[in-house]
């Protein structure tokens, strides 16, 4: 059966779709759990997280190295729930973060600018002008910051394998066709896609112990997995860095072969 992701804007709907979903399928269905996971095995504080996933920075608090990594331990706690298990995920650009793997059914739910607005006024007590202009502000807020963490446009349709509008269609009828969107034959499992899903876990894996370390978390470095085998590219600042990375790259579970391709100059800034 297919992991589920479910990309939504606010108030349109989503959240009750999602969740409808997963008790038709009898899967979890999560959403900020994994921040929360991720900041449990990083370390990293979890309100520090929220808001690289949430809150675009202003232009000369914009770290990519920092931001990239914060990503990286969400992704790592998304893959984690991912290995063996289904569950349906909306939320924080889940069609984007399992990018690669084939059978992830990546949906998208829309709502009417005026049902939209309707909701927030229900869920916000906002006046209709208020709502408005918040749910405009979260579309700008949305669509920017999606472009500066993955350089896409989150309203493009070709993201996503099915674009609902929940308006029209509504919330059951919604839930309904996505359940039977399961069961087709390019959402299944199969030895090649478990395979992907491993090989992300693993590249992950081993970009979070690199961030996680003193000794490597400067380095600006890209990682690949095929099998057992990490293939690290990139840059460090110096020639004790990229022996570290080497070091920490190997010692994560599941790595047979490191190699590590870095070379020295440049670096992220924190």
């Amino acid at each position: 059966m297919a992991i589920v992701t479910i990309s939504r804007g606010s108030f349109s709907g989503g959240v009750a779709v999602a969740e409808a979903v997963a008790q038709r399928l009898g899967v979890p269905c999560i959403s900020r759990e994994v921040v929360r996971d991720a900041a449990a095995a990083s370390g990293v504080d979890e309100g520090s997280l929220l808001a690289t996933l949430e809150e675009p920075p202003r232009f000369w608090e914009k770290t990519p190295g920092r931001i990239s990594a914060h990503l990286n331990l969400v992704r790592t706690a998304l893959l984690q729930r991912a290995d063996g298990h289904d569950f349906v995920y909306h939320g924080y650009a889940g069609h984007l973060l399992l990018s690669g793997i084939p059978h992830v059914l990546r949906v998208r739910v829309i709502a009417s600018e005026a049902y939209r607005v309707e909701t927030a006024m229900h869920e916000r007590g906002m006046s209709e002008k208020e709502a408005t202009r918040y749910v405009r502000k979260l579309n700008v807020q949305l669509r920017k910051w999606t472009e500066f963490l993955y350089g896409v446009d989150w309203q493009d349709p070709s993201l996503y394998d099915a674009v609902f509008r929940v308006d029209r269609v509504g919330v059951e009828g919604t839930a309904e066709t996505i359940v039977r969107m399961t069961g087709l034959p390019p959402f299944q499992p199969t030895d090649e896609s478990r395979k992907a899903l491993s090989d992300l876990h693993l590249s992950s894996v081993v970009w979070s112990a690199l961030t996680g370390d003193a000794r490597t978390r400067a380095a600006n470095v890209r990682v690949a997995a095929d099998g057992g085998d990490v293939f690290i590219t990139g840059s460090a600042d110096n020639a004790r860095t990229l022996d570290a990375i080497g070091e920490v790259a190997g010692q994560v579970p599941g790595v047979t072969h490191v190699d590590n391709q870095v070379g020295i100059g440049g670096h992220w800034q924190w």
